[in-house]
């Protein structure tokens, strides 16, 4: 007996919506954090304030939608034609059935975007009060030590201490070693920024690349190291790339110097001026004192030669032998014919006496006068006021150079004279 079998094979029918989220869900699991290039086509903002786009490439093209709110913190619109480097999570709009990009980040794509970040950024931070001159702290004159944040392999850390080596090799420096290009390189930065204002012992910072790229240099273009900066007690000098380079580090920075090596010189130029000046200055004085003491020598040998002392000398002399011969004829009883010569030649006498006296005591003022003179610009008033002679050898040492290191020389001052040695 043959029995038909009736068999239908059970049916699983799914809604519409129960499809649509399971799609949705498989799609926002899978690409919950994606990057996408496109170029921006048809573009909405409603009064909701929220931006309907849609990203296109040669081939594909793709639903964007970025909420107002997102849309405000990422501080740019999007323009139709514009090429786009998007951040965001895919997802599935129900209503429609279609999948769509959830724009949590974007910024223009190729290098113009890295431009428009850097103008950005800088007007805000600016507008922040970052770059005011108030804020600017001054390099200090003579820094005794130094420290530097940059890579340790760089091209930027030897011209600096070749710099340094050269105009002030008794400057104490400390580097900070870190990369100065690469993801980790703020980072980096930031924490050689914060680990040299901490220590006491630092005057101040320099932060040093050598030249590069817009992309290169993008590590100093972070905003926290822009802030790190900011904040530092220690004043910090940014030399970054070449002459034309800018990075939000320079303006951030309480000064900028082109170059490393100006960097350096920054440092080291005041000791150097200072050394020059004094130089300049130890030159002068030797050389007015030695004019002065040349001029008061000829006043002297002038003031001897004068008519009046020479005649007055030689007129003295004639009376006294006139006298002479008077007294030697009274003692030998010869007679002497002095109607009133005698009074007439004591009255002389007494009168040349007078203006010898005068003269002598004009005489004697000016040499006490140009004596105060002489011993006011003398050596050892000079060493008074504080200077010191240093020599060796009994030759004057004018410049560091012309001792070496471990040769003794000797040092007077106003209280003594002591010997040292050069030790560098």
């Amino acid at each position: 007996m043959q029995q038909e079998l009736n068999w239908k094979p059970s049916r699983r029918i799914l809604s519409i919506s129960q499809i649509v989220d399971r799609i949705r869900f498989q799609l926002e699991t899978e690409f919950d954090d994606v990057w996408v290039e496109g170029e921006v086509s048809n573009l909405r903002i409603p009064p909701s304030g929220h931006a309907y786009f849609t990203l296109k490439d040669e081939g594909s093209q793709l639903k964007t939608v970025c909420f107002r709110l997102q849309l405000q913190l990422i501080g740019i619109t999007p323009k139709d034609g514009e090429r786009l480097l998007a951040r965001g999570r895919i997802s599935v709009y129900p209503p429609r059935g279609e999948f769509q990009l959830v724009v949590d980040y974007m910024e223009p794509a190729g290098e113009g975007a890295l431009q428009l970040a850097f103008e950005r950024l800088k007007r805000r931070l600016e507008a922040a009060g970052l770059f005011a001159p108030e804020h600017k702290k001054k390099i200090p004159l003579l820094p005794s030590r130094v420290g530097i944040v940059t890579s340790p392999s760089g091209a930027a850390l030897r011209d600096i201490l070749r710099v340094l080596k050269r105009r002030n090799n008794q400057l104490d420096i400390l580097i900070y070693p870190c990369r100065v290009q690469g993801e980790e390189a703020p980072r980096e930065l930031r924490q050689g920024v914060q680990y040299l204002d901490r220590r006491p012992d630092i005057d101040v910072i320099i932060l040093a690349r050598g030249g590069g790229s817009l992309e290169d240099l993008w590590a100093f273009n972070d905003e926290a190291l822009a802030h790190s900066i900011h904040a530092s007690k220690t004043p910090i000098i940014s030399a970054v790339g070449h002459e034309i380079d800018f990075t939000i580090a320079d303006f951030v920075a309480d000064e900028r110097a082109p170059t490393p090596s100006v960097a350096a010189e920054i440092v080291s130029s005041a000791r150097q001026e200072l050394q020059d000046r004094v130089f300049q200055l130890r030159l002068r004085t030797h050389r007015a004192i030695q004019l002065y003491l040349s001029r008061l020598r000829q006043r002297l040998q002038a003031l001897r030669g004068r008519r009046i002392f020479v005649d007055a000398e030689t007129r003295l002399r004639h009376l006294q032998q006139r006298l002479d011969e008077v007294h030697a004829k009274l003692k030998a009883g010869l007679p002497v014919l002095l109607p009133n010569r005698k009074q007439h030649v004591e009255a002389l006498v007494e009168a040349l006496v007078r203006h010898m006296q005068r003269n002598q005591e004009r005489s004697k003022s000016r040499l006490e006068l140009a004596s105060k003179q002489l011993q006011a610009y003398s050596p050892q008033a000079v060493l008074d006021r504080g200077y010191a002679v240093v020599s060796r050898a009994d030759s004057i040492i004018r410049h560091p150079d012309e001792v070496k290191n471990g040769q003794d020389f000797s040092v007077r001052v106003a209280g003594g004279e002591f010997e040292a040695t050069r030790r560098e």
